[in-house]
């Protein structure tokens, strides 16, 4: 806008205040009109260069000062008065009229974006896993969220699981032939296209383990927490069986009573006093497992073996190389390298660690049994590094519970995103088969080496005791 106008409203108290973006129709009470606005919105008096003496220079100064404060009040007076008050709308030009009901359409359609916003993204903006965690956060009850969400006491564990994780460096090989490339794998009669499984994960049934099994067309394996009655494990056991699509058993044994979950506990507080709650909190998890035995030991594999026969046994909740070489001694089939996601004994080993100590100490166990890894795990090129690391598949958890939100395609799109990544990483590592190709020497471990014990290092502390001079 070229021309300039003053407010009416401020004519009394200001008549020197000139605002930008209107013209002046009528002339101000003192008579005189400015040519033209500065910047600070103050008239600008007429520009004739003065010879100006020293006492004139004082003058001038005082005047700045005058007009700086007068800015001052009236920027303060403008923020509190409401804009009804200030705009005189009689001044506006005949151009300008009906551009507040474009501003009102414009605000309209603005809420309407805000609130397309609030609504969930659509499955082809989730471009990888943590994609899927984000919108769960939003879009989940807080119960649901907490029970998913949490891990033990302060998280140390689970954020561990993923960190450690990053501090793994790849070194890629170049000019290697990776126009094709083979991802697949065979585990416990199982062929997967890619080396992952779906971890098991509580809460998250909507039906009997035989309903599952009955809707499962292809093959499965069979997660149990041994029951404080014997009997009952024993007749789910046979009763999976029965459907002949189990292929392997996973016993998990790392939290013979669960712990504290402080996320899940305060969720369940919030419902109400009127809840049932024990003396620790009572969150989901703990009322929802009290069966548990927690006096399950190595001998129980024997019973297990009686009742499953060939069908291969691996123990989940390995967190030190020696309950490996145990697992391995008492005739298991395959090992599972866990701590629950973090929601076990806080403060324990991170997953990536442990997979690193099995490697020095027993690296005899790779070669007799399955090892299978969880915990952390969120790209492609993670799956990668536990590959070479030994690794025979990794278990993804959390991750498929926050893709649950989509429904079965959530689950689907979750998948095809890793698959992708793990080609990828293949493919800039210079690996082919992954299996037959993935080995230590395509990582570096060294930012965890000093963490991992060796064979005669049961406690770092031993490392301090001073040696016998005898």
């Amino acid at each position: 806008m070229d021309e300039f106008r003053y407010y009416p409203a401020l004519r009394t108290e200001y008549p020197n205040l000139w605002l930008r973006g209107c013209t002046a129709k009528e002339p101000s009470p003192t008579g005189s009109r400015p040519s033209k606005i500065t910047q600070s919105g103050m008239a600008e008096e007429s520009r004739k260069p003065p010879l100006r003496r020293q006492s004139d220079q004082y003058q001038s100064r005082s005047k700045a000062n005058s007009s700086l404060m007068a800015r001052k009040s009236s920027i303060n007076m403008l923020a509190k008065m409401p804009p009804r008050r200030i705009l005189d709308t009689t001044t506006i030009d005949a151009a300008w009229k009906g551009q507040e009901k474009v501003a009102s359409s414009n605000l309209d359609a603005t809420i309407d974006i805000v609130s397309e916003s609030k609504s969930k993204p659509d499955l082809s903006e989730i471009i990888n896993l943590n994609d899927f965690e984000r919108v769960a956060e939003r879009f989940l009850a807080t119960k649901p969220w907490a029970v998913i969400h949490t891990g033990s006491n302060d998280n140390i564990t689970r954020d561990a699981n993923n960190t450690f994780l990053n501090r793994i460096w790849l070194r890629p090989e170049i000019m290697r032939k990776v126009g094709q490339i083979n991802t697949r794998q065979r585990l416990f009669g199982c062929d997967l296209s890619i080396p992952i499984y779906i971890s098991p994960t509580g809460g998250s049934k909507l039906g009997g383990a035989e309903e599952i099994l009955e809707a499962t067309e292809r093959q499965a394996f069979f997660q149990l927490y041994v029951n404080k009655d014997r009997s009952k494990s024993e007749a789910a056991i046979r009763d999976a069986i029965s459907t002949g699509k189990i292929k392997a058993l996973f016993v998990t044994v790392d939290v013979p009573v669960i712990s504290k979950r402080e996320e899940d506990e305060r969720a369940s507080s919030s419902l109400g006093s009127g809840q049932m709650r024990d003396k620790k909190g009572a969150g989901f998890a703990r009322l929802a497992s009290s069966f548990i035995d927690p006096n399950v030991c190595w001998d129980d594999i024997k019973w297990l073996r009686s009742i499953l026969g060939d069908i291969p046994i691996v123990v989940k909740g390995i967190q030190r190389a020696s309950d490996a070489q145990m697992a391995l001694a008492v005739g298991c089939d395959g090992i599972v390298i866990s701590n629950h996601g973090g929601r076990a004994a806080d403060g324990a080993a991170p997953a990536i660690l442990t997979l690193l100590e099995v490697n020095r100490i027993c690296p005899e166990v790779f070669k007799a049994m399955k090892v299978l890894i969880d915990g952390g795990f969120r790209r492609g090129s993670d799956v990668v590094k536990a590959m070479c690391l030994g690794a025979s598949a990794v278990g993804f958890g959390r991750p498929f519970l926050y893709s649950l939100g989509y429904g079965q395609e959530g689950v689907e799109h979750a998948i095809n995103i890793i698959k992708d990544e793990i080609e990828t990483a293949m493919r800039l590592c210079g690996i082919t088969d992954l299996m037959r190709d993935a080995h230590p020497g395509y990582v570096n471990t060294r930012d965890l080496d000093h963490l991992v014990p060796g064979p005669n290092d049961d406690l770092p502390s031993r490392r301090l005791l001073p040696k016998s001079r005898l």
